[in-house]
């Protein structure tokens, strides 16, 4: 009985000596890790905190912990009074790092765009836009807008032609060696398409509102803003690659525009007037 009882013991204490060893083990391989980093101070949240918190009732919600510096996020936040008159624009979640870019300012909260369901047969794309490129910064959720496409010059194999949109080979005997270009240009390729949802940068200000004074200017917004728009797949396409390779313009357009008419501008085509268009 002494026998076991003594076993059970040792064996309890080898547990818990090697635990500590590999405790330490990994105490140390931290550190090795670590050696030579910069480390700096971040906020995480400790707790779940919902939209619209003051940034001043944080204190108790977030810790400071140490991170190498090439870890931390652009956004991270470092002091808190950095915060001073904000107020969280969405719902933070315990563990995540506290970063600027969640948080606004009081009446941006109040004033924020409700979102709109997407049609059916639809999925959503989100574009980042300055102000100019979406009406102003008067876009809003519910309107629908006409999206213009717009590009600078694509280097093209002199050898090869498209034809829908496959690559055709051309002899050799007609291709020329020399490089080509397409022409700047531009094209409304969608209309009346939703927009469902609109935000903007944190430190940019608010969309403007029913209660804004109509007597004067309306002060757009100063960074992007994320404009989410309810196309079909084959439109989120065309979209996404302007979007990446050239330049997404919006435009305000009622159901009663009509869509005819338009064509693809390049430096060439500007120049001509309505009628010399209509001649040909």
């Amino acid at each position: 009985m002494n026998k076991k009882v003594l076993g059970v013991n040792g064996a309890l204490v080898l547990a818990l000596v090697g635990t500590m060893l590999l405790v330490g083990y990994v105490s140390r391989a931290e550190d090795r890790a670590l050696a030579g980093e910069e480390l700096v101070e971040v906020y995480v949240v400790n707790e779940s905190v919902g939209a619209g918190t003051p940034a001043d009732e944080l204190t108790d919600a977030v810790s400071v912990e140490k991170i190498p510096e090439k870890l931390r996020a652009t956004t991270a936040v470092t002091n808190l009074a950095e915060l001073e008159g904000l107020v969280t624009a969405i719902d933070l979640d315990a563990g995540e790092p506290l970063l600027d870019t969640r948080f606004v300012a009081p009446q941006a909260f109040e004033n924020r765009p409700k979102g709109v369901s997407a049609p059916a047969g639809t999925i959503e794309v989100t574009v980042a836009l300055a102000a100019e490129r979406a009406v102003g910064g008067l876009v809003a959720p519910g309107q629908t807008v006409a999206v213009l496409s717009s590009f600078e010059p694509f280097d093209v194999d002199p050898g090869v032609v498209q034809v829908d949109g496959e690559a055709i080979a051309l002899p050799v005997e007609i291709s020329t060696q020399q490089a080509v270009e397409t022409p700047n240009s531009t094209h409304v390729i969608l209309h009346k398409v939703l927009v469902t949802s609109v935000q903007i940068d944190p430190r940019a200000g608010s969309l403007a509102s029913d209660d804004d004074d109509e007597t004067g200017p309306a002060e757009a917004p100063a960074g992007d803003l994320l404009v989410t728009l309810a196309v079909t797949p084959a439109d989120a396409e065309r979209l996404v690659f302007t979007a990446e390779f050239g330049h997404v313009w919006l435009a305000a357009e009622n159901v009663d525009v009509p869509e005819d008419g338009t064509t693809v501008q390049t430096r060439g085509s500007v120049y001509a007037s309505t009628d010399e268009k209509d001649a040909k």
